[in-house]
């Protein structure tokens, strides 16, 4: 069962289970995005959550309130945290919706959506998928 609340425009209520759980490493200059996306078409998982990641990124591009993009200079721009999900659209392909708190290498934070294409990670990057099953009905 589908609802949209009128609280908040575009929110939507979804009745599902959790699946299987993915566990997997990244490998360098490898789009955090994008990666995944990857891991999750290789591990076939149509809808996903982020439980948990540690890693760091080579540069970051992430989305500023005002749909400017936030450039952080690296190296070895470290993730302090990492949420998102991945959905899948009806023709089954995946797209990661990112979120996260970066530090520079000065200890500067930055946070925000993580922009597609822009976030190379450094040496490795872990990360755990968990698999979500939505009710179909």
């Amino acid at each position: 069962m589908t609802l949209l609340m009128p609280e908040q425009p575009g929110a939507v209520v979804e009745s599902g289970r959790m699946g299987r759980v993915a566990y997997a490493r990244i490998g360098p200059n490898e789009d955090l995005v994008r990666g995944i996306e990857k891991l999750c078409l290789a591990e076939g998982f149509e809808n996903a959550f982020v439980r948990g990641a540690l890693g760091s990124l080579v540069d970051a591009c992430l989305q500023a309130n005002d749909g400017s993009e936030i450039h952080v200079a690296g190296p070895a721009v470290e993730i302090v945290s990492l949420a998102g999900e991945v959905r899948s659209s009806p023709a089954g392909e995946v797209e990661a919706s990112l979120s996260g708190v970066v530090a520079d290498p000065q200890g500067r934070i930055h946070g925000g959506p993580f922009v597609p294409g822009g976030n190379p990670i450094c040496m490795t990057f872990e990360v755990t998928l968990e698999e979500w099953l939505p009710e179909r009905g």
